[in-house]
C-alpha cells in the first residue's frame, strides 16, 4: 500500500447528492436579511454538524465496505492492494466524492468533474489526464467485472483532497467551506475609463444558504494604471466564511492614438524624379495594423504643389494623420513612360501600348522537350455529382495539375488515388506538391499553387518513397483531402513524382463523409465539360535555349497561342480517346537566354484577359497579377532587368490555372539613367 500519511490541502465538493438533498430539505430556509433566533441557531447548528460528517469517507483494505457520515455502504468492487498500490472502483469513487460521471464515446474515456479539475481515464493505462495534461502513474488501470479500478492515490491527489493512512483504513475529508469565487468583464481593463462589472457564484458543500459575502479592493472604475488585488469571500447560514478567492486585475493605460509621420529625401521634385519616403509614424503599443497612403506617387509629371497624406490606425482603432506638401517644377528628369521602365518594382505592373505588341517582331520560337508526364485532372471543372474525374496509368516522371471546384450542395473532398496493378512491389517517390484552396477565387488558388510548386523547385526534391505491394491502392497527397471544399470552393494542386513501375492513378470528389478506397469501385466517371479538358500528355517540358542577342531592340516571345507553340497532344485515360492540351496548362516552358543586353527590361503581357501568375526567374519566385477594369492587355508585369553587363537570364514559367491565355514576353531596352 502507498505509505502516504497525510498530502494536499482542503477543497470542496461532496458525495451522496440524494441524501445531500434529503438533509437540506429538511433545513429552513435563512434569508441574509432575517434576523436568527435562538431556536433557529440551535437547529441549524444541529443541521450542520449532521452534514459535516458527510465530509468524511473510510474507506476498508481489502474489502466493499465504505463508511460516509457515519453511515455503511457496499460498493460495487472492494477497495484492494496490489503490488503496494491501492486501487478503487473510478464511478463509485468518484460517486462518493459527488463529482460528476460521464463517457467520451469518441475516445473512450471516462471523464470525472470535479470542482474545476477534469480527469480522462482510458482502460488499462498507465498514464491519465488532468485538465489536458497527462499524468503518469506507477500502475496501471484495470477492468473487474466490467468494473474500472484505478490507482486511489494518484486520483485523490489530483484533486487536492486530503487524506490519511491507517493500517487498514484510508479517511479522505472533504471540505464543507462554502466556496467563492468571481469573473469580470471586460477582459480588458482601461484605466479611467472601464466600468467593471463583476459576477460571482458560490455554493456550499453542505447545501447550505450563502447569507453574507465580503469584498476587498473591489472597485467599479479603476483611476489609475496598475494591478489590484480584488478578493471575494462568502459566508453560509451555519456562520462559515469561504477561504478568500482573489483575482489581480490589471488596469492599463488609456490608449494613446499613433502618430503618423513621414519624410521626402527632397521638398523639391523635377517631374519624372523618383521620390523616396521614409514612414516615421510610431505608436506607444507598437500597434499600427494598418496605413493609408493618399497621393503618394513615385514620381509627379505635373508641375505644381501637391499634397502626400499618410493615416495610421493602431489596434484599439484610433488613427493619427500626417501631410506634407512637395513642390513639382516644369523641368523634366524623366517621362511617363521612362520613369516606369526604369522604376517599376519586380512583380509590379506598367503600362504598355498592347496594339504595338501585335506588331512588335517575334523571336523565333523552337524547342526541345524533358521526358515527364503530365496528368492534368480540370474537366469538370465545376463538379455538381460525386464521382471519378480523371484515371491513368503512367510510370516514370509524372506532374500532376489538378484544379477543380465543389458545386455540389454538400461539403466534399478531392482525393488522388495511386494503385499498383503490377505482379511486384512498385515505389513511388515524391519529388515536389504545391496544394492552394479551398477558395472562392479561382485565379488566386491557380497562382498559390504554382508559386509554391516554383518555391519547391528551388528547395529541392523531396524524396519521399511509398512502396505500394501488388493490389494495393493508397491515397497520395494528403495535402489535398485535408480541408473539406465547401460549396462554389476550388482547389489547385500541383505536384510531381516519379514510379518504378506502371501506377494507375486516380482522382475523385466525393462527400467528405465518404471513404474514397472503400467507395473507389462504385462511383461513376464524370464527362468534363466540352471547353474544359482532361488528359495525359507526354513530354511536357518545353525547353527554349536562345543564343542570339536579345534587348537591343523591342522584341516578343509569344507562348501557348496555339500558332508558334502548339497545344500538347495526348489521350484521354478514361475514354482512350484523343486529348489536347488547350492552354497547356500544367507544361513549364523552360526559357534558357544566353546573351541578354545590357539595361534589358523583361516584361510579362497577358494577351487573353485576367491573368494572376507566377515565374521563375534566374532561381526567383517574381509574382504578378493582371485583373480589373483596364484594358489588361495594355499592362505589363516587370520581371527582370539586366544590370550593366550582358547576362544570362533563365525563366522558368507556366500557365496558372484560373487565369485566361495567351502571354507573351517581351524584352525591350531601358531608358538611360540620369542623374538625379
Amino acid at each position: 500500500m502507498d505509505n502516504i500519511k497525510t498530502i494536499g490541502r482542503i477543497t470542496t465538493g461532496l458525495a451522496a447528492a440524494m441524501i445531500i438533498g434529503q438533509l437540506t430539505a429538511a433545513v429552513p430556509a435563512v434569508k441574509a436579511e432575517a434576523a436568527i433566533t435562538a431556536p433557529q441557531q440551535e437547529q441549524e447548528s444541529k443541521v450542520s454538524s449532521e452534514k459535516s460528517n458527510w465530509n468524511h469517507i473510510i474507506l476498508y483494505m481489502n474489502s466493499n465496505k465504505v463508511e460516509q457520515g457515519g453511515q455503511t455502504y457496499q460498493a460495487p468492487r472492494p477497495t484492494v492492494v496490489k503490488k503496494g498500490t491501492t486501487y478503487v472502483g473510478l464511478r463509485f469513487m468518484a460517486e462518493r466524492l459527488g463529482a460528476k460521471v460521464s463517457i467520451d464515446s469518441k475516445t473512450k474515456e471516462t471523464v470525472i468533474k470535479f470542482d474545476s479539475t477534469e480527469l480522462r481515464y482510458k482502460n488499462n493505462s498507465k498514464s491519465f489526464s488532468v485538465n489536458g495534461k497527462e499524468t503518469k502513474m506507477s500502475a496501471e488501470s484495470y477492468t473487474d467485472n466490467h468494473m474500472q479500478m484505478i490507482p486511489l492515490i494518484p486520483f485523490i491527489q489530483s484533486l487536492d483532497i486530503p487524506y490519511t493512512v491507517e493500517e487498514e483504513t484510508i479517511t479522505l475529508k472533504l471540505s464543507t467551506k462554502p466556496v467563492a469565487s468571481f469573473k469580470v468583464q471586460p477582459d480588458e481593463i482601461i484605466a479611467g475609463e472601464t466600468t467593471v462589472t463583476y459576477e460571482t457564484k458560490s455554493s456550499s458543500p453542505l447545501g447550505l444558504d450563502i447569507v453574507d459575502e465580503r469584498w476587498e479592493g473591489r472597485q467599479e472604475r479603476f483611476d489609475a494604471p496598475g494591478s489590484y488585488a480584488v478578493t471575494y469571500s462568502v459566508q453560509d447560514s451555519a456562520g462559515v466564511w469561504s477561504d478568500p478567492f482573489t483575482l489581480t486585475l490589471e488596469a492599463a493605460k488609456p490608449n494613446e492614438p499613433p502618430v503618423a509621420n513621414f519624410t521626402t529625401d527632397k521638398d523639391t521634385y523635377r517631374m519624372g524624379e523618383p521620390i523616396v519616403y521614409t514612414d516615421q509614424s510610431y505608436d506607444d503599443e507598437d500597434a499600427i495594423v494598418d496605413r493609408t497612403w493618399m497621393n503618394k506617387e513615385e514620381a509627379f509629371f505635373t508641375p505644381g504643389v501637391v499634397t502626400v497624406s499618410l493615416e495610421v490606425k493602431d489596434r484599439h482603432g484610433a488613427t493619427g494623420i500626417f501631410s506634407k506638401k512637395i513642390t513639382i517644377t516644369e523641368e523634366t528628369l524623366y517621362t511617363r513612360d521612362e520613369f516606369y521602365k526604369l522604376f517599376t518594382p519586380v512583380g509590379n505592373k506598367l503600362a504598355v501600348d498592347g496594339y504595338s505588341v501585335k506588331k512588335m517582331e517575334a523571336v523565333p520560337y523552337s524547342y526541345k522537350t524533358e521526358p515527364i508526364t503530365l496528368f492534368r485532372s480540370s474537366g469538370p471543372e465545376s463538379i455538381d455529382s460525386e464521382g471519378i474525374l480523371y484515371q491513368d496509368t503512367i510510370t516514370g516522371a509524372a506532374r500532376f495539375l489538378l484544379h477543380h471546384k465543389n458545386k455540389m450542395d454538400q461539403p466534399a473532398k478531392l482525393y488522388t488515388l495511386a494503385e499498383n496493378l503490377g505482379t511486384t512491389p512498385a515505389t513511388i517517390t515524391f519529388k515536389n506538391e504545391a496544394m492552394a484552396g479551398p477558395s472562392t477565387y479561382a485565379e488566386w488558388a491557380g497562382r498559390v499553387s504554382l508559386t509554391r510548386y516554383f518555391e519547391g523547385i528551388i528547395a529541392g526534391d523531396s524524396n519521399k518513397e511509398l512502396v505500394l505491394q501488388p493490389g494495393e491502392r493508397r491515397v497520395i497527397w494528403n495535402s489535398i483531402n485535408k480541408n473539406v471544399m465547401n460549396p462554389q470552393e476550388i482547389i489547385t494542386f500541383t505536384g510531381e513524382l516519379s514510379s518504378d513501375a506502371p501506377i494507375r492513378y486516380t482522382t475523385l470528389l466525393i462527400s467528405a463523409k465518404r471513404d474514397p478506397i472503400e467507395d473507389l469501385d462504385s462511383l461513376p466517371y464524370l464527362d468534363p465539360n466540352e471547353s474544359i479538358v482532361r488528359g495525359t500528355f507526354a513530354d511536357s517540358n518545353r525547353v527554349f535555349e536562345y543564343n542570339e542577342p536579345l534587348g537591343s531592340r523591342s522584341v516578343k516571345l509569344s507562348l501557348t497561342d496555339n500558332r508558334e507553340d502548339p497545344f500538347q497532344s495526348g489521350s484521354d485515360g478514361i475514354k482512350g480517346t484523343a486529348a489536347i492540351n488547350s492552354g497547356n496548362y500544367g507544361l513549364v516552358y523552360k526559357l534558357k537566354l544566353n546573351h541578354v543586353a545590357p539595361n534589358t527590361l523583361i516584361l510579362f503581357n497577358p494577351r487573353g484577359g485576367l491573368f494572376v501568375g507566377s515565374a521563375l526567374v534566374n532561381n526567383k519566385v517574381v509574382t504578378f497579377g493582371h485583373s480589373g477594369k483596364e484594358d489588361i492587355s495594355s499592362t505589363a508585369s516587370v520581371l527582370y532587368r539586366t544590370g550593366d553587363r550582358e547576362e544570362s537570364v533563365e525563366i522558368w514559367i507556366s500557365p496558372a490555372a484560373g487565369s485566361n491565355l495567351p502571354f507573351v514576353l517581351l524584352f525591350e531596352p531601358m531608358p538611360q539613367k540620369k542623374t538625379p
